[in-house]
């Protein structure tokens, strides 16, 4: 049975779809990225002589210790120029700071170092109540909510597995990028080239958020790189059933092509190279769902079968069989 061609399917844009611009648009996006280099170069400089100077450290022993010159710990201060990140892991070690804190700062949250120490040396029941505390309890009392996500690489079926399952057990469906594009009134790819992947992303976190209030049953397809957000594939996993809807690479492409979607550019050869690279990175990821769905070599009828046999096993209280 040939896999459904959906032409409303809605999934995070591939990076080279936003390459295609307007000159003016091209050279709007390089100015931005030369000022937010600019900016990210100052503030790096200031948490290094923040660092220094809290150490009663002067340039002459901080040059000394890391073995740089003063001039360049000068201009790493300043903002000027580019940094090695292998220099300034030498800064970071001579002054006993992260490199991470150098790169990122913990000026916002003056607490992180503290944080992150107790949290090394937290057990795991620690860390989940941590988890909860911070992500505003998103658990539910008095056993799981009817609420299923579905995960997976794009192709996976989500949309139509989902909607076809949403409609055997008589549950709303839902898709999170339709729903980002419906409070914001913006299509993703619109709003990629607006508010850029941060932008979409807290977008993407707020929809969710929203979701997890759904009081009711609910089927959800997210899209197949919310796992590589953390704070949002946490907050998924808190509050929903996440079942992992798996195929193989191969039929992946095909069920792409089939829908009339291209992961990539390119010919055959190089475009299944990308998928499974990504595949590769991300199932790690997919593999901390509940449960998982198998889809590969079998009809669509027999996929529905399994995912809603797997949803029904697990609101009988009874432990999820996997597909």
């Amino acid at each position: 049975m040939p896999w459904p061609r959906r032409v409303d399917c809605v999934e995070r844009p591939d990076r080279d779809l936003l390459r295609h611009g307007t000159n003016g648009e091209a050279d709007d996006a390089m100015t931005g990225a030369v000022e937010q280099e600019s900016l990210f170069l100052s503030e790096l400089g200031r948490r290094v002589r923040h660092a220094r100077t809290v150490r009663g450290l002067s340039r002459k022993l901080l040059s000394q210790t890391s073995g740089l010159s003063e001039r360049y710990i000068a201009q790493l201060e300043g903002g000027q120029g580019n940094v090695s990140i292998i220099l300034l892991r030498r800064v970071a070690g001579a002054m006993g700071v992260r490199l991470d804190d150098m790169i990122t700062g913990s000026d916002a949250v003056p607490d992180w170092p503290v944080l992150r120490d107790l949290l090394g040396q937290a057990s795991p029941d620690q860390i989940a109540a941590a988890k909860e505390a911070l992500s505003g309890g998103v658990r539910s009392a008095g056993g799981p909510r009817p609420r299923v996500a579905l995960v997976g690489l794009r192709g996976a079926g989500k949309s139509t597995l989902g909607r076809l399952a949403a409609e055997r057990l008589g549950w709303p469906f839902v898709e999170l990028n339709a729903e980002i594009e419906r409070e914001n009134a913006l299509s993703v790819k619109e709003i990629f080239a607006i508010y850029g992947q941060e932008g979409y992303r807290r977008l993407e976190q707020a929809a969710l958020r929203r979701l997890t209030e759904h009081s009711g049953p609910l089927i959800l397809a997210t899209s197949g790189g919310i796992v590589a957000e953390p704070l949002t594939y946490d907050l998924l996993l808190q509050a929903f059933f996440t079942i992992w809807l798996k195929a193989r690479p191969e039929e992946h492409m095909q069920r792409v092509r089939d829908q009339g979607h291209l992961v990539t550019t390119g010919d055959h050869t190089s475009a299944m190279q990308e998928l499974r690279a990504v595949l590769a990175s991300r199932e790690p990821l997919y593999a901390r769902a509940s449960a998982t769905v198998d889809t590969s070599d079998v009809s669509v009828d027999t996929m529905v079968d399994r995912l809603t046999r797997t949803i029904e096993a697990r609101f009988d209280g009874r432990q999820p069989q996997a597909g």
